[in-house]
């Protein structure tokens, strides 16, 4: 696949969700077939040379790409959400943020033992969200073989947060 700007689909805007944070904004990629079509196609070119077996969409946006992917090749999607949105018994792991502190879980009946997964989120920034996502799949027996994104703040170094690779559509400094 040759080279995609796909900055053309990423809005910004200053001070939000507080002052002092450049929100990376991927609604117009959301909106348009033919940048979703190539984010897609990208993403799956990536996940096949990994070997996954199972894609993880952290809540929420990450859901928005992983259950594209999983159906295009044919692997099953999970869900890794925040407390108080899955139902049944969980696992849950605390972590913070740049701005404040979350809990992510996911259903203690997900069979993912000796499964090969895969992580996708939209943004990738201190690295804590998917740290805490990764930590909590492999406390059930997954091997995360890499994490996906459409978005990476690179000044933040939230890659060397993580112990494998890193693929993002666009990274910004």
């Amino acid at each position: 696949m040759k080279y995609i700007d796909f900055g053309q689909w990423i809005d910004p805007y200053p001070d939000f969700p507080k002052s002092g944070i450049l929100f990376r904004d991927i609604s117009p990629l959301l909106a348009n077939p033919m940048g979703m079509k190539l984010a897609k196609e990208k993403f799956c070119e990536v996940i096949y040379s990994w070997g996954a077996d199972l894609i993880a969409g952290i809540d929420a946006r990450g859901f928005l790409f992983s259950t594209l992917v999983a159906d295009e090749l044919g692997l099953g999607s999970l869900m890794v959400r925040k407390r108080g949105k899955l139902p049944g018994k969980l696992i849950s792991k605390k972590y913070e943020l740049e701005y404040q502190e979350n809990e992510l879980a996911i259903q203690k009946n997900q069979d993912i033992g000796d499964r090969t997964v895969v992580v996708i989120d939209d943004l990738l920034a201190t690295g804590g969200t998917v740290r805490c996502a990764k930590e909590l799949l492999e406390s059930q027996g997954a091997k995360v073989v890499g994490c996906i994104f459409v978005v990476e703040l690179l000044s933040l170094n939230g890659n060397k947060e993580i112990d494998c690779p890193v693929f993002s559509l666009k990274k910004y400094d």
